[in-house]
């Protein structure tokens, strides 16, 4: 027999802990190789854990809602195949890091784990004689480097799950704290203070004194949103630019073809795919659109991948990335945009799906509106949002004289990131995707 740990996976470049949301096994249970044992989130994406090897859940480390930082055991598998013990080997590497040897490889593993669960442990009481809120050792450790008491970091607002502090929030703390330490003694007055205006508590049911009035709160992923939001705002001054379209020949294009496309491809074949196509050609005759922002450093990505905004059955919003979306054909973008849209409805995207994107589109026309405009997608420097196509009265050049016919107009809009774009780039890439559009070749094969 052997024991296996089963760790808290590496979700992506800067994930460094999640969130245990169920246990879908428990101690006793028979688990199969790659089956889901539980449901973890990040501040990105919720995600499935499978198990590494066939066997039976002996021991559960850690309860639902904990905060557990990446590469740390979280339960115990144990197998009868005696060749599932060098699945022991992460918890050598960290021991051999602590100068320990790889003989002793059971003993290493223990002491992995009994250092992190007391930590904990100790530390709950602490909390429950203040806010008893837990913190996760991340969330301790900078507050700790930065002199950061137990009572003041009660006061942080914390925008995770439960209202838990994370990582942003505390870096987010850390940047608007004063250097002085009268301010950790401010908080303090009014949490003294607060007795006395306890009484005035009972004025606020009559906000609603006639009842007619629900209070819902914010799921996990819309306080993720609004932080990120907020974020956004804060980091780049935002301006929009704006451009006019005339899209009749790409409307005609795809009417004539889609059912042919269809029954060709397998793919339903929507505007989506068009714009990407336009989008990231503009991105190429225009590369310091595909920037982020270093401190006073530019960053210029080479690759091009565009993320789109896709609404969830729940009404929030998720950003699957379409990876060097300029290599692909109109054939393969149909196919990625179908799938990501499709998956990011059902809940089934995965964390690297989400993730390196360079430059975000949103369709506002989806829902009627016929521009806007979007906030930023951090660390991105510009997003665009493609408005409601519609059919319009417009002044045609003829080689008789100007007229006035009805064409398929719509309305492109960028919000980019002033301090490092400024309105002649800005301008110039929106026109160039415009022109491409204008220019969609009616006559293109499928």
């Amino acid at each position: 027999m052997a024991r296996v740990e089963l760790v808290m996976p590496k979700m992506g470049e800067s994930i460094m802990e999640a969130t245990i949301l169920k246990w879908r096994k428990q101690p006793g249970d028979r688990v199969e190789l790659d089956e889901p044992v539980l449901d973890i989130a990040t501040d990105k994406v919720d995600s499935e854990v499978p198990s590494p090897v066939e066997g039976v859940v002996v021991e559960i480390l850690f309860k639902e809602n904990d905060v557990v930082p990446i590469n740390v055991a979280i339960a115990i598998i144990e197998t009868e195949a005696s060749a599932a013990q060098p699945a022991a080997s992460p918890a050598v590497s960290q021991s051999s890091s602590n100068g320990n040897g790889a003989q002793p490889a059971p003993e290493p593993a223990a002491a992995t784990q009994v250092p992190f669960v007391p930590a904990v442990a100790t530390e709950a009481p602490a909390q429950a004689g203040f806010s008893g809120r837990f913190y996760s050792p991340l969330v301790r450790t900078i507050a700790k480097e930065e002199g950061i008491g137990q009572a003041e970091l009660d006061t942080v607002a914390g925008s995770g799950l439960e209202g838990r502090v994370t990582k942003k929030d505390i870096l987010a703390y850390v940047g608007n704290r004063s250097a002085t330490t009268a301010q950790p003694q401010a908080p303090a007055r009014p949490a003294a203070a607060v007795p006395v205006s306890a009484p005035a508590a009972p004025s606020a049911p009559a906000v609603s004194v006639s009842g007619n009035m629900e209070i819902v709160e914010m799921d996990r992923m819309r306080k993720l949103i609004a932080d990120h939001m907020v974020m956004s705002k804060h980091t780049s001054p935002h301006v929009t630019s704006f451009v006019e379209a005339d899209v009749t020949n790409l409307v005609n294009w795809r009417n004539r073809i889609k059912d042919q496309f269809k029954k060709k491809y397998g793919e339903n074949i929507t505007f989506t795919p068009i714009f990407v196509e336009a989008v990231a050609r503009a991105i190429r005759d225009f590369p310091m659109i595909n920037i982020s922002v270093d401190g006073t450093r530019l960053l210029v990505k080479k690759d091009i991948n565009i993320g789109m905004a896709a609404a969830l059955p729940t009404g929030n919003l998720i950003v699957p990335v379409i990876k060097n979306a300029d290599f692909l054909n109109l054939i393969g973008l149909t196919k990625q945009v179908n799938d990501l849209a499709n998956r990011a409805r059902q809940g089934q995207l995965k964390p690297d799906e989400i993730q390196g994107g360079t430059f975000t589109l949103t369709n506002v026309g989806t829902f009627g509106n016929v521009m806007g405009t979007p906030i930023i997608n951090q660390p991105q420097v510009a997003i665009m949002a493609t408005g409601a196509i519609r059919k319009k009265p417009a002044v045609l050049e003829t080689e008789y004289g100007d007229v006035i016919a009805v064409r398929q107009m719509m309305f492109l809009s960028m919000s980019y990131d002033h301090r490092v774009v400024d309105g002649m780039l800005g301008g110039s890439f929106i026109r160039r995707v415009a022109d491409y559009l204008e220019q969609f070749d009616p006559n293109r094969e499928i």
